[in-house]
């Protein structure tokens, strides 16, 4: 009998136990039973991937493309949360500051998040260059949550921190960060958006070929039999921030691709 398929996620905040102690749950007495293991950051997390410590690894889009790069594109991607799917990154400065296009930047400083983090400052420098203005704009780099790729979100808000501040006159976010901000009325008023990127995917469950697809197909057949009607099940969705399950989005990679080739990022911090 197979042993329990083994995930490894980042412990980027304390919710993350109950939320993979309730997934354990769910899949237990199941045809692919699983455990977890929680790691402080994703560089650890990667290696432990690639050394068969783990069968299955919960990775940021950065994480999944610094596998692809060490694995030479052997690496599976098996899934992700609809909200990965449809992700993207924001422009946001103060209400009022005049700011409402890229072009608008030229001459001002945009506040980055952590230099991990592909939503609020690998692909933000892509876009800057992809519109042919990135010597153009100065950058407040926020290194303040290194390791975790930005899922903390305290970068971002200290880059929202720098532009009410009047250190910086735009900040970088991505769009959950932003979303959270005005579901909750955190601070009515006080921001606009004033540019968003195109779509691009996030997060995925990645293994390798040494995990055969007999072992995970079943383990990925029961992930996207969660339901959002079922309460069991909602709650687990909710604290992980989706409402179902997808297969992966691979091609809403390749813009993060592009900007770590570019960019010269390393395949590991």
């Amino acid at each position: 009998m197979n042993q329990p398929l083994l995930v490894g996620a980042v412990a980027y905040t304390p919710n993350v136990v109950p939320i993979w102690e309730g997934i354990r749950d769910y899949f237990a007495g199941g045809p692919a039973e699983m455990d977890f293991v929680l790691f402080s950051n994703y560089g650890r997390q990667v290696d432990a991937l690639l050394a068969g410590h783990v069968d299955i690894a919960w990775n940021t889009n950065l994480a999944w493309v610094r596998t692809v790069m060490q694995t030479d594109g052997a690496c599976r991607a098996l899934a992700m949360r609809d909200t990965d799917a449809t992700f993207a990154t924001v422009f946001v400065t103060r209400t009022g500051a005049g700011l409402r296009s890229l072009d608008d930047l030229k001459g001002r400083r945009l506040a980055l998040g952590s230099r991990d983090s592909a939503q609020a400052a690998v692909l933000p420098v892509h876009y800057l260059r992809q519109a042919g203005i990135a010597d153009d704009v100065e950058l407040l780099r926020i290194d303040s949550d290194l390791g975790k790729h930005g899922d903390t979100g305290r970068s971002e808000l200290d880059a929202i921190r720098a532009v009410l501040d009047d250190r910086a006159d735009a900040a970088a976010l991505g769009i959950t960060t932003w979303e959270a901000i005005g579901r909750d009325e955190l601070m009515p008023g006080a921001l606009q958006e004033f540019w968003r990127s195109p779509q691009y995917s996030h997060c995925n469950f990645t293994t390798l070929p040494s995990v055969p697809a007999e072992r995970t197909d079943p383990w990925v057949a029961q992930l996207m039999a969660m339901s959002w009607d079922d309460p069991h099940h909602r709650r687990i969705l909710e604290l992980e921030g989706l409402r179902r399950w997808v297969p992966p989005r691979l091609e809403g990679y390749e813009s993060l691709f592009d900007a770590v080739r570019d960019q010269q990022v390393s395949a590991r911090w």
